[in-house]
């Protein structure tokens, strides 16, 4: 009886882990959205959460790495995003919330490639001129 209560146990445990491991996004800033232009340096497609890292240079111009989270891959994808949509070298810029702790980096809202792609969140129009 004993080791069916282990396996039992064992078993809740590997299920249960994905959950606990998983974090919330409440170390964004989701009042504050800030734009910035850059190069990407890694795109990590992955589960559970896709990545985008890119140089961007600070205010005496060296290039300091930034990284944005993004969500998983499926709701990428309903965004428009791919395994390609970006490689090392492209230079895009990037819509985010910032993280709180004033880190580089943030959860990424869109992204506006360097051919005017725009992925994620809504598409931006002007406002109607009267």
């Amino acid at each position: 009886m004993k080791i069916k209560a282990l396996i039992l146990v064992g078993a809740a445990l590997v299920i249960a882990a994905p959950a606990l491991a998983h974090h919330s996004f409440s170390m964004f800033d989701r009042d504050k959205n800030v734009t910035m232009t850059g190069v990407v340096t890694e795109y990590e497609w992955t589960n559970p959460h896709t990545w985008i890292h890119m140089k961007v240079p600070d205010q005496s111009g060296k290039d300091i790495v930034w990284s944005f989270e993004m969500q998983a891959i499926a709701p990428n994808t309903a965004g428009g995003w791919r395994a390609d949509s970006v490689t090392p070298g492209d230079k895009i810029s990037i819509e985010f919330h910032p993280l709180k702790d004033g880190s580089r980096g943030g959860q990424l809202v869109s992204a506006t490639l360097a051919n005017g792609k725009h992925l994620g969140g809504p598409v931006r129009r002007p406002a109607a001129q009267d």
